[in-house]
């Protein structure tokens, strides 16, 4: 790394006060969808501490496109795009490929934050929800997250997967049919007899 005030190419960057820095776009938006992204991103990583780190790159990698923003016609989806190909670097590099455990303290759903006094049958169908959202494909998984978590359309998740949007639909239809499975078996029970 260069020294502070400069890129990592080695030029000098002017320093952005930091009122401005947190008035930008960018930061409101990161800001505004951090516990959904992390959220995915554990999913996808497999613990809290590598969704950070790439959450982290990802916010740094926005900010230093930061003068191309007034092109993105998405801020929210640009930035789980680049998200989801920073964790999937991530979890190509040889340093990552490492095995990790899945600790159920670390996985959540965004935005579905329990209130006090929720039952015991509440935790036992979130666990169920958790451990069927590891058994899925991971592209099933991916665009599940996405589609919950990002509220992002089939067609944004379509670009951000570099796959059609027919490909995106099937593949949330084939992880909804498995979730319902997990959580309501006599219902899939009853409509296979």
């Amino acid at each position: 790394m260069g020294k502070r005030g400069e890129s990592p190419s080695g030029r000098s960057e002017p320093a952005a006060a930091p009122e401005a820095a947190a008035e930008h776009p960018l930061v409101v938006t990161f800001n505004d969808l951090r516990d959904e992204l992390i959220s995915t991103l554990v999913y996808l990583l497999g613990n809290r501490d590598d969704a950070m780190d790439a959450a982290q790159e990802a916010f740094l990698k926005c900010w230093r496109a930061r003068a191309r923003i007034d092109e993105v016609q998405n801020l929210r989806a640009w930035v789980f795009r680049v998200a989801m190909n920073t964790a999937r670097d991530q979890q190509r590099s040889a340093w990552n490929r490492r095995v990790k455990p899945l600790i159920g303290e670390e996985l959540m759903i965004a935005g579905r934050e329990e209130a006090p006094g929720v039952a015991v049958e509440d935790q036992e169908t979130l666990d169920l929800l958790r451990q069927a959202l590891l058994d899925l494909r991971p592209e099933e998984k991916e665009v599940f997250l996405l589609r919950q978590n990002g509220n992002l359309t089939y067609e944004q998740i379509a670009e951000i997967r570099s796959a059609p949007v027919g490909t995106v639909k099937t593949q949330m239809r084939s992880a909804l049919i498995k979730l319902r499975r997990v959580l309501n078996p006599q219902e899939s029970t009853e409509a296979e007899i």
